[in-house]
């Protein structure tokens, strides 16, 4: 028998007793929740919205807390600000199982980072330390930044890549028992950077590398010999550290192709995300640079890329770009872009970008943004944001992650801020001319926002009533289903404390169908796979992504809620392969395992 076959069989029966056993838990929880003092409004959310939040750290098992990453002490007057960044999630199958486990990046020096199995009970355990994947922030190696996931050698065991202010390093998934890091596998040396994503930009079934440069490669934020580190501008800074393309070229090596396939800029890259947009079958690639305009690449046939930015609509007007992130929101096939941005009501209002395409085939795709217009533009200082459709209603909701620094209460750097954003290039690019940080809160005590989707083009604000308050300085946010029960639950990275783990409960008669995609033309972890769903007039879009948000990744499988239909029309998946298959009535509430047709 071979071992895809035996794992869809695995797969299957244990998602059937997941269900059966995280249904009693979660009546178990939902009951104790309706006996604390959020049972009425859990109560109230479940009739209204369909879903609602509720924290589950200690049921859970999840005790891990971020700590920042270690500076030069010549940075001290603006420390909060440069070690600003780091908390970072996401969601893995490790070991095959057919179960969610989450891994949580530290940055302090000496910290570890966390990888949580998932013990099919409703419980995790850290295994980090067991597999190889947690003393990984010793000193002179810099600091953990996010980690991606994908079979970059076609085995059948998802590898890591973790990226850092500092080695990126390749780990090697041997059989879901054990990483082991791969030497000498042509990655740079040294690259101070928060965003990274697997996809295979020429087709060929190798997952390649987009690693996104932040601060100068030469810079080792915790030993400097000078503090000209900054941005030499809030609007049109060119000073960050380089972008590379990285071509995968077999046997655990890649090659730098950034030069040549012209990816040769030095923004303040933030977040990334792979799509096609064109219809081509080659997916683009969609950068979010703070300080700067963002940049769209438009996939030449994987021999090469274009910047297209201002001819596509996004690249016109600087801001804060921190996400880059896809939804069909209106259920129209086409998949929008979500960047996050800065508002501070009052001081600076930038807004979040909701890019709407014009059309799924055009060679040179024109994007509208329906920020404003969904109701999705202003939500905070905003990081990681993710599309899922958390009531299973048949329309992808949208959670952000919100809160710069919090420090003492009302203190604000804002007034501070302003001094040094009117300078030159050679007093903003200093940090010895910024203005003492310390103690100051700017943007801080920031409530996350849940937007849910309404079915006609608008989003409202559900955060107050379908979650618990929490205001935390957020980052990164994942959805996954953690339980196995046909739900999207959430969890949250947040700087310097605790991540945040929202169990879902959903309110019972909507329905879902999942896929879990793997390649054989294609690469084996399918990134770049397209999924559209057909039911009752309706038709939604998802794409399998090797990275997504602000240093993130959600769950390889992809999630459909169809409300109260009981029937899926069809499902279309387009492999990146270039091979379409088509799945006629597909079962509702239950997983399904495709694996690409030889």
């Amino acid at each position: 028998m071979s071992r895809r076959k035996s794992l869809y069989q695995l797969i299957t029966t244990i998602v059937f007793i997941g269900l059966l056993v995280s249904s009693a838990l979660f009546s178990r929880q939902h009951s104790f929740q309706q006996s604390g003092n959020n049972s009425l409004q859990e109560a109230s959310a479940l009739k209204k919205y369909g879903f609602y939040l509720t924290p589950d750290n200690a049921e859970a098992n999840i005790t891990f807390r971020h700590t920042p990453p270690e500076l030069d002490k010549k940075l001290n007057k603006i420390a909060p600000q440069i070690a600003s960044m780091g908390a970072a999630v996401s969601v893995v199958d490790f070991d095959n199982d057919g179960w969610n486990d989450l891994y949580f990046t530290n940055s302090g020096t000496g910290s570890k980072n966390a990888l949580y199995r998932n013990l099919h009970n409703g419980k995790f355990q850290d295994v980090a330390a067991e597999v190889g994947l947690a003393d990984l922030n010793t000193k002179g190696t810099g600091s953990s930044m996010g980690a991606i996931w994908g079979d970059y050698d076609n085995d059948g065991f998802t590898d890591m890549l973790l990226y850092k202010w500092g080695q990126p390093e390749l780990f090697h998934n041997i059989n879901g028992k054990k990483f082991e890091r791969v030497t000498d596998s042509g990655l740079p040396d040294w690259i101070n950077t928060n965003s990274a994503i697997w996809f295979d930009f020429n087709n060929d079934g190798l997952l390649d590398l987009f690693i996104g440069g932040y601060y100068k490669p030469e810079f080792k934020l915790s030993e400097l010999n000078t503090t000209k580190i900054m941005p030499e501008s809030f609007r049109y800074a060119n000073n960050g550290g380089r972008n590379y393309l990285l071509l995968n070229t077999g046997n655990g090596k890649f090659k730098d192709v950034t030069v040549e396939y012209g990816l040769t800029s030095t923004k303040w890259t933030l977040a990334a995300g792979a799509a096609d947009f064109t219809g081509d079958g080659y997916p683009e690639l969609y950068v979010a640079d703070d300080y700067n305009v963002d940049e769209f690449y438009i996939n030449q046939g994987g021999k090469k890329f274009v910047e297209m930015g201002k001819q596509a609509g996004v690249g016109f007007t600087p801001k804060s770009g921190m996400n880059t992130s896809f939804g069909d929101i209106g259920n129209d096939g086409m998949l929008g872009v979500y960047t996050t941005n800065i508002t501070e009501k009052g001081i600076l209002i930038q807004g979040n970008n909701y890019w709407q395409p014009q059309s799924d085939k055009m060679e040179q795709p024109k994007f509208v943004n329906l920020g404003q217009l969904s109701g999705i533009e202003n939500a905070g200082w905003s990081y990681g944001a993710q599309f899922g459709d958390l009531n299973n209603d048949g329309y992808m909701d949208l959670y952000v992650a919100n809160g710069f620094i919090s420090g003492k209460k009302n203190t604000s750097y804002w007034y501070d801020y302003s001094k040094v954003t009117g300078g030159n290039s050679s007093i903003i690019g200093d940090a010895d001319n910024w203005p003492d940080m310390q103690g100051k809160s700017q943007s801080g005590y920031e409530q996350n926002k849940i937007w849910l989707n309404n079915s006609d083009g608008l989003f409202e604000d559900v955060s107050d009533e379908t979650c618990p308050p929490a205001t935390y300085d957020s980052r990164s946010v994942v959805v996954a289903d953690l339980w196995n029960r046909g739900v999207l639950d959430v969890v949250v990275a947040n700087q310097n404390n605790v991540p945040l783990i929202y169990k879902n409960h959903v309110e019972g008669g909507n329905h879902w169908v999942d896929f879990d995609l793997h390649g054989t033309a294609s690469n084996a972890s399918a990134v770049g796979a397209k999924v559209v769903l057909e039911w009752n007039g309706k038709k939604q879009v998802q794409i399998v992504t090797g990275g997504i948000g602000f240093s993130s990744q959600n769950q390889h499988r992809l999630h459909f809620g169809i409300g109260k239909n009981t029937k899926v029309d069809r499902v279309t998946i387009y492999w990146p392969s270039g091979r379409v298959d088509h799945i006629e009535n597909p079962g509702i509430d239950k997983l399904h395992l495709i694996n690409e047709k030889k």
